[in-house]
């Protein structure tokens, strides 16, 4: 059995072993060694005489940072923040994913003839990882994860790794960059997948090649505003999906595409643009990345999944909260007119989780909610999902996934 070599492994860095026999093995000099090195140890556990300690693990080689970060989680945004490792895994030519690694992070080297570059052949996903009070971690539902990036990878045809294979990948790789989860109600690590086509082509065709990628980074807030109203504008103009196209899985051209009205609302001072359907221009769809409630009453409405709205994994929880809660949901075709008399309108989302409205603008009319505060219903389902999460509240659902 082999492990990695890291530079900095010392005292406070804990080394992921097989279960301890009592056995102390004989490390080469830490100077002889290179980054990427190999380290082969017996399939026994030990206690390394710097003070390093052996833990039991089932899966591959990889390294569990524990020293600490130099970061102030008050003040934590959401941005890229480099981390120690991620995962890189490709696909032979019969399209099977296999011998996944963790590599330390940073660039990954393509030819300029991929086919993620020139035709847009890529999805992404994207997950967070909580810290528990008691210091182990969280994941929110990795498997839904795993099963919209298949659905996905079959509409940009494309081949993906298994569910297996991708929940075993993400776990690897929080584990492997433990130290950069955030303490407890101080934000999230940010679990971001990549599937591209990785093989050069050249003619209009699918890749040849592809990977499977993940890399993470600490987060606080998506929205500047924390858990503070929101302002949207409804975009008459641009749509961001139309029916047969790609609106329904989450390709990276769905995203660039929202850039242009996304940069002219912020200038405008609004924080996010709301989009129509493309066919009548009339009925709400999401928002850039977010998808959209609207409360009147105990009624909670969204607009239905038919081809052109994201799947959301948090809007679907949300689904079911407020169901358990005695909500009404409804999934329908919603008409932009019913954002003028709600009494609540909430944006959902991995990176958002619960992100309340407080104003939308709709063709120069401006229609503010609940006196510009937290609604009570986007505070009530904010706090009963996060607090799932987080592992503050007991998971009847079976949502989480505890790593250590």
């Amino acid at each position: 059995m082999e492990y990695a070599f890291s530079p900095q492994l010392h005292t406070n860095r804990t080394i992921l072993a097989p279960p301890c026999a009592g056995r102390r093995p004989s490390f080469p000099a830490t100077s002889s060694l290179k980054t990427g090195s190999r380290i082969h140890l017996p399939p026994s556990s030990l206690k390394i005489s710097n003070g390093a300690v052996c833990r039991a693990v089932t899966s591959p080689t990889y390294v569990e940072t524990t020293e600490a970060t130099e970061i102030d989680w008050d003040n934590i945004g959401f941005g890229l923040v480099p981390t120690d490792y991620m995962y890189d895994m490709k696909c032979s030519s019969d399209g099977i994913f296999a011998n996944g690694e963790l590599k330390k992070f940073g660039p990954i080297e393509l030819n300029p003839s991929a086919g993620v570059l020139n035709y847009g052949q890529g999805l992404f996903e994207g997950l967070k990882a909580y810290r528990k009070e008691d210091g182990s971690i969280l994941l929110f539902r990795p498997e839904e994860n795993a099963k919209r990036m298949i659905d996905g990878a079959s509409r940009m045809c494309m081949p993906a790794p298994t569910v297996e294979q991708f929940v075993d990948a993400v776990k690897k790789t929080v584990l492997a960059n433990n130290r950069w989860v955030p303490p407890t109600g101080k934000g999230s690590l940010y679990v971001r997948p990549l599937l591209m086509g990785s093989g050069a082509v050249l003619g209009l065709a699918p890749a040849p090649e592809y990977t499977f990628l993940i890399f993470v980074s600490p987060v606080g807030n998506y929205f500047k505003e924390g858990l503070a109203p929101i302002n949207l504008i409804v975009e008459d103009e641009y749509h961001r999906a139309t029916p047969g196209g790609t609106g329904g899985v989450k390709t990276i051209g769905n995203y660039a595409s929202v850039l242009k009205a996304q940069k002219i609302a912020k200038e405008k001072g609004y924080s996010d643009v709301l989009y129509l359907d493309a066919v009548h221009n009339k009925y709400l769809e999401e928002v850039s990345s977010c998808n959209i409630f609207v409360v009147k009453g105990n009624v909670i409405s969204t607009p239905e999944i038919k081809g052109t709205i994201l799947p959301g994994i948090t809007r679907k929880s949300i689904i079911d909260v407020a169901q358990s809660q005695g909500f009404q949901v409804e999934e329908r075709a919603v008409p932009v007119e019913e954002l003028l008399d709600a009494d609540e309108v909430f944006c959902t989302g991995t990176a958002v989780v619960v992100s309340p409205v407080g104003s939308i603008t709709y063709l120069g009319k401006r229609v503010e909610y609940g006196n510009r505060g937290v609604g009570v219903v986007s505070q009530q389902l904010y706090s009963a999902l996060t607090s799932l999460q987080m592992g503050l509240a007991e998971d009847h659902m079976g949502w989480t996934v505890q790593l250590n």
